[in-house]
């Protein structure tokens, strides 16, 4: 049995570029007993997902955490996402608080980048309306990677810190021009390189990462030590 420690909202909803038609999106973690990882046999699976109205992405500890040092954009922006506080524990929490030991520069530039131009190829080959979603997903990517690179933070919500808000939303409601759109991206590619440039040394803290993800192990060894965690859950927020 598999625990989820953390529950994000993310999407349209969580950037605030959302209207009344858009969807629930989600991201989980969650934690399957170390003694499942540790037997003969088959493993526990390390991602899953539902689609449909409410789309939920959930993956392993284990491996939400090596993407996370990958730099990977989608791993990364759960850590920035609001929390869903019903669905999430303290181990949750204290995740969420690893951001700045998981990421670095390298990876940051080139997972980012590449996230970018598979937006801008979808935005390209797509020929409905629903060629906008990839436009919009192809600048955001550029300004949080340029941002993470200057300001060591990722932003989600467009409604703070931003310049590219009134952008996004022109974008998404077809104002733009597929050109218009790809001349403002080669803009944020360029800064961010030039943000690269500048900040190219920031390293992930491998030991810091591996030290939190063997507590997590020890704290779920089994089953029965989930209901542990939930317990002090519940008397945390009360």
């Amino acid at each position: 049995m598999n625990q989820t420690i953390l529950k994000t909202l993310v999407g349209s909803r969580a950037h605030k570029l959302n209207d009344e038609t858009s969807d629930y999106d989600y991201r989980s973690v969650f934690v399957s007993p170390t003694v499942d990882l540790l037997k003969l046999g088959p493993k526990p699976k390390t991602t899953s997902w539902i689609e449909g109205d409410v789309d939920d992405t959930a993956w392993e500890i284990g491996h939400f955490l090596h993407l996370a040092t990958k730099s990977n954009p989608t791993i990364l922006e759960v850590f920035a996402s609001p929390i869903i506080a019903e669905d999430t524990l303290m181990t949750g929490y204290s995740l969420c608080e690893l951001f700045d030991s998981v990421w670095n520069s390298n990876d940051v530039y080139h997972a980012f980048s590449g996230y970018s131009k598979n937006q801008r190829k979808k935005l390209l080959d797509e020929e409905s309306d629903r060629k906008f979603k990839y436009g919009v997903a192809y600048i955001r990517t550029l300004w949080m990677g340029t941002y993470l690179l200057e300001r060591g933070e990722l932003f989600v919500d467009t409604t703070k810190n931003t310049p590219v808000r009134e952008l996004l939303l022109n974008i998404r409601h077809g104002k733009m021009s597929v050109g218009d759109i790809v001349g403002q991206a080669c803009y944020w590619q360029e800064r961010l390189e030039k943000a690269y440039k500048k900040n190219p040394d920031k390293q992930t803290d491998l030991e810091k990462v591996n030290e939190f993800l063997l507590e997590v192990r020890k704290t779920f060894w089994s089953s029965d030590s989930f209901a542990t965690e939930k317990m002090l859950t519940g008397i945390f927020h009360s």
